[in-house]
């Protein structure tokens, strides 16, 4: 068996080795060659990454799920919402329903109670799923306009740091069994 010779940047007794990375020939000029592929590879790699930091960065923290507005009696109605937040603590700070009318924020007057209070903003706590149902915060509807069971209308929410956003919400008869928020 013959030793092969050692050239420039390959190690005496190694084969060139294949692919991309295979030797190009003979002095510098080939180690000049495999460094600015191993160069363009990092870069591309860098700029992929960097392109995933900015999905990470873009999406959104609050994100809104399912949403109920239950058909109106004596011009009162109520809506109810999930609200994911993945980032900070935030708050709701006002809201409105396509439909016209005043919405309005309330909650348990305290902890378990069946009253309700007026708040002025519905605190949505930091990395939560929270649900605005009738036994906790939801949205009080006044002198809006007709809705009808099966239709859907559009909520309008501004938080303090994630913006305004929109949810369509579906109007419901829960005597009728039309509510769909209680198999979310």
């Amino acid at each position: 068996m013959q030793e092969r010779q050692a050239r420039p940047g390959i190690p005496a007794g190694a084969a060139p080795a294949r692919g991309p990375w295979r030797y190009l020939g003979r002095g510098r000029s080939g180690g000049t060659a495999a460094r600015a592929a191993a160069a363009c590879m990092l870069l591309a790699g860098t700029a992929a990454l960097a392109g995933c930091a900015q999905n990470a960065v873009a999406a959104e923290p609050i994100q809104l799920g399912t949403a109920y507005v239950e058909v109106p009696t004596s011009g009162t109605t109520e809506a109810y919402l999930v609200i994911r937040n993945n980032g900070p603590a935030d708050q709701l700070t006002s809201a409105r329903i396509s439909a016209g009318g005043r919405v309005t924020f309330r909650e348990p007057a305290r902890a378990g109670g069946t009253t309700m209070k007026t708040v002025p903003d519905i605190a949505i706590p930091a990395d939560s799923l929270l649900r605005l149902s009738p036994d906790g915060s939801h949205l009080l509807i006044t002198g809006a306009g007709p809705m009808k069971g099966g239709t859907q209308i559009t909520l309008t929410l501004v938080f303090a740091r994630g913006g305004t956003m929109t949810v369509e919400a579906e109007v419901t008869n829960p005597e009728s069994g039309g509510s769909s928020y209680f198999l979310n």
